[in-house]
């Protein structure tokens, strides 16, 4: 199927960065386990105190700078399809992959609230709290608990699931609105969907395949075949 199609969707979560050593935010290792999502990861924790808010950002992002891409991600930069991530890490355009979309945002993207201007750090630490040029305050360029997705980012996906004909799902236990609806979306679409993901989810018994596995080992697998 992956071979006759003439357009290949994937959708990736968490668990496919948990492979590179990123930690989830959910699971015995999350991130959450330490810090309330309210208190770090919303609109109003910034407003309330974006030194603490930035100075975590700043550790995930040290992190980060300090893992590489796994075997699943060089799988995917071989694949030619539309690679759709909730990912923040930027992993998948460090392995060679050209198109991708960053449905929650870049961790390694930054943004004024004062004039708005955008741009890319991958230092990996920064001045805390970073400012822009114009002496406004940054704020990390991911989507927020309680803020909407970018329109045009989120139109983007949904046309990439709606036209294409293999839909790949890895390491993402598919319960993360919006995100999860793709997958209903590709299926109404007439789409194959094909799941990868360590342990079962609540997608699995609605696929038509699904493989439990780790997606460093299964996708390069199935792209090499």
């Amino acid at each position: 199927m992956l071979a006759e199609a003439r357009s290949i969707a994937v959708l990736t979560g968490a668990g496919v960065s948990a492979e590179s050593g990123v930690p989830t935010f959910r699971g015995a290792a999350g991130l959450w386990r330490q810090f309330r999502p309210e208190d770090l990861a919303t609109p109003e924790a910034f407003a309330r105190d974006p030194k603490l808010c930035w100075e975590w950002y700043d550790w995930r992002r040290g992190l980060i700078a300090n893992v590489l891409p796994n075997p699943g991600h060089a799988a995917l930069a071989k694949l030619e399809c539309t690679l759709i991530t909730q990912n923040v890490d930027g992993l998948h355009q460090s392995a060679g992959s050209k198109n991708v979309i960053e449905v929650h945002g870049s961790i390694w993207l930054l943004r004024c609230t004062e004039c708005g201007r955008a741009w890319q750090d991958f230092s990996p630490s920064l001045e805390i709290p970073p400012h822009c040029d114009c002496g406004g305050l940054a704020r990390p360029g991911v989507v927020w608990f309680g803020e909407n997705l970018n329109p045009k980012v989120w139109a983007a996906a949904e046309r990439a699931v709606r036209t294409c004909d293999v839909l790949l799902v890895a390491g993402t236990s598919a319960v993360v609105y919006p995100a999860a609806g793709l997958v209903p979306l590709a299926r109404s679409a007439g789409a194959t969907i094909i799941e990868i993901n360590l342990e079962a989810t609540a997608l699995s018994h609605s696929v038509d395949f699904a493989f439990t596995g780790a997606s460093g080992v299964i996708l390069p697998q199935l792209v090499d075949r």
